[in-house]
This record gives C-alpha cells, structure tokens and sequence, in this order.
C-alpha cells in the first residue's frame, strides 16, 4: 500500500506518519512548504517530501502519483473555512485523475450541529447552524459523492478536540504553558461542562489500520476521546501533577466578541463556542467493531506526557 498524507505537517499528520513509520511502511508527506515537511519528517528515510499547488491541477495529480490512498489533513486559516470545499474538489479531481484508490479524511463534529443525543453516533443527521459547519459538512458531500459514484473508494474520520505533547492549537495548551512557565492560564468557558479530548499519539495507530481496512470505506468513522470529563478536571489534574495551582482566567462568548475585535481567530471561535455550552460527546462503539480495541490514553497520562514534553 502506497499512502501520502496530503497537509501532513500538523500535530495529527505527524501522529500518522509515526504510525506507518513504525510499521516500516514508506510514506509521502504533501504540503505546500518544503522547510515545513523537512522539519517535521527530514529525519526519517521513510518519508517521502513532495511539496504541491492545489490551485494547480498538475501539481495535485504530481503529487498524488503512484499512490493508493491519501489521507487528507488540509487545513486553513480558521476565518477561510470557505476554501475547505474548493481544495477537496480540486484534490479529489487530481487523485482520480492520477488512479488513487482510497482517501479517508480526518473530519470534525462541525457538521452535525448542534446535538440532538448524547451520546452522538455516526447516523445523527448533519445540519449544521454555523458557517464552518455548513463548509465541512459541504466537504464531505463531495467526497462521499464521489464514492457514491465509482470514482474513489472514501471515508471519514471524525476527531473530537484533541491535545498532546507540543500541540498547541488545542483548548489546553494554555494550562501547559502556565504550568511550567508561570503566568496567566487563558482558557475559554464554560470550563465545568462535559467535554472530550483525543490524545493525539492515539490517532495515528487508528488511522493506519483504517486506510487498509476495505469494509472501512464508504461511510463516517467516529474516534472519541478517553471517556468524558471536563477542563475544569484537566486543570485540576495538571495542579495534581505540578503540586501548585494555576492561575486561570477564563473568556466566555461576551469576551471572545471583545478579543475578537482585535484577534481574527478569537471572533472566528464566537458561532462555534456552543461546543462548549453543548458539547458533542461522540460513540465510537462502531470504530471498535471495526478495528476492535482503539488506543486510549488515560487523561492523567495524557496531561503527564504533555507536561513532560514542555522545555523545563
């Protein structure tokens, strides 16, 4: 099997390509900057560094030559949630163009919406209230169309928020960086309301396996965290760990509207704070009849690696 992860210099593209590396299966790593890539993969012989244009159809179909199956982990700019459908459509006309088999892409909740159960599973319909939501959901029409029709075999993989070691584009980074460096915690709220996080070196086990399993392909995936709980918890399980407390200031939806005066993320975060108020608690009992039993990483473990991970 010949697999390329397409937008792979992220946190979750680099918990893949661990994966395969320690199965000692080649791999290619697709983005637009070649220093990113090497940065992130130089190191491994493994890894094959490609970078592309996805504006530029040649270059989609250069990269997604010889390959079998990509995992698409293409990421935008949070206020460019627009470009989301274009640049599938664009890499799944240079992915068939080029005769890839299979691609599986790590999806989110967005596009369920608000929930209608808790748990959620896999069958809960997708309507999404929110611009991002209607994007991603916009996304997954075409590629799961394109299965529909014959031209690729498709998946998705839906990931709650996630955390681990050197990721800092999670909910948590901020109790991390407080912990070991003193300061401020600036967290958003409510931090008392159910929640759940993937430890990201749990993802990538889970993806290898899934992108070589042929009854995988056609339907959505759900991947849940290890159990529910809460971030007010995981402060308390960080404090537990460092044996102080943090200090922490918490931003509700009033305040993001504030910072988001000034913080183009920050006012991009305010139609998607409900996750927070009702958040998404995902079943992932179908996964595990799949793949059967999925990595878990205790929170407690989870929150002691981070902190490990963290200059001193």
């Amino acid at each position: 099997m010949r697999v390329a992860l397409f937008g792979a210099a992220g946190a979750i593209g680099q918990s893949i390509a661990k994966a395969f590396s320690a199965h000692g299966t080649p791999y290619r790593v697709v983005g637009r900057s070649r220093d990113a890539l090497a940065a992130a993969f130089g190191a491994d012989p493994l890894a094959e560094i490609v970078t592309w244009n996805p504006d530029d159809p040649a270059s989609v179909q250069a990269a997604a030559a010889g390959v079998d199956v990509i995992v698409y982990l293409v990421g935008v700019n949070y206020w460019q949630f627009d470009l989301h459908p274009r640049l599938m459509k664009q890499t799944l006309d240079g992915a068939i163009a080029a005769g890839v088999k299979r691609l599986v892409l790590i999806g989110t909740v967005y596009p369920y919406g608000r929930p209608r159960t808790t748990p959620v599973r896999e069958e809960h319909p997708r309507e999404p209230h929110t611009f991002k939501g209607r994007m991603r959901k916009a996304q997954e029409d075409l590629l799961l169309a394109a299965h529909a029709e014959g031209r690729i075999q498709a998946t998705v993989l839906r990931l709650p928020d996630f955390y681990g070691p050197g990721v800092d584009k999670s909910f948590l980074h901020a109790a991390f960086i407080a912990a070991v460096n003193g300061g401020v915690a600036n967290m958003i709220g409510p931090l008392d309301k159910s929640h759940e996080f993937v430890f990201v070196p749990d993802v990538g086990p889970v993806v290898a396996r899934l992108t070589d399993t042929p009854n995988a392909y056609g339907r959505v995936w759900h991947l849940a965290g290890a159990g529910v709980t809460t971030q007010r918890a995981l402060i308390e399980e960080i404090e537990q760990q460092i044996g102080h407390r943090l200090r922490v200031r918490v931003a509700g939806k009033t305040m993001l509207r504030l910072i988001g005066l000034f913080n183009p993320l920050m006012r991009e975060m305010v139609e998607m704070h409900y996750l927070l108020t009702d958040p998404v608690l995902m079943d992932d009992s179908a996964l595990q009849g799949l793949l059967g039993a999925l990595p878990k990483t205790p929170y407690a473990e989870g929150v002691r690696r981070c902190l490990a991970a963290l200059p001193q």
